[in-house]
């Protein structure tokens, strides 16, 4: 599976009251991560009905490049500038990719 592309759902829920901070900690990752070799995307969204509830949804080229993600020193400061802020455990979901997006 290393070679296939895989897809991140990260849901984060922030304490209320976290959620500026929390972006702003995400607006950080989110550009540096894009620069990354085997991003093809990495996107936050915020849950319109609860503003304490987040979704990360990521695209990679390859199991191997997101492995590279995970030890990347801006994912490892990211994960320990938003520890304070996070309501509950993230829920991480790797996906393997069976259609190409639509072009």
């Amino acid at each position: 599976m290393s070679s296939e592309k895989v897809t991140v759902i990260a849901h984060i829920e922030v304490k209320p009251g976290t959620e500026a901070a929390f972006i702003e900690h995400a607006q950080t990752v989110v550009a540096a991560t894009r620069a990354e070799a085997a991003c093809i995307n990495y996107d936050l969204h915020q849950l319109a009905s609860d503003s304490t509830k987040f979704v990360f949804y990521e695209n990679w080229t390859s199991l191997a490049g997101l492995d590279e993600h995970a030890k990347s020193a801006h994912i490892q400061a990211f994960r320990a500038g938003i520890g304070d802020l996070v309501a509950k455990p993230v829920d991480i979901q790797i996906w393997k990719m069976v259609t190409e997006p639509a072009s």
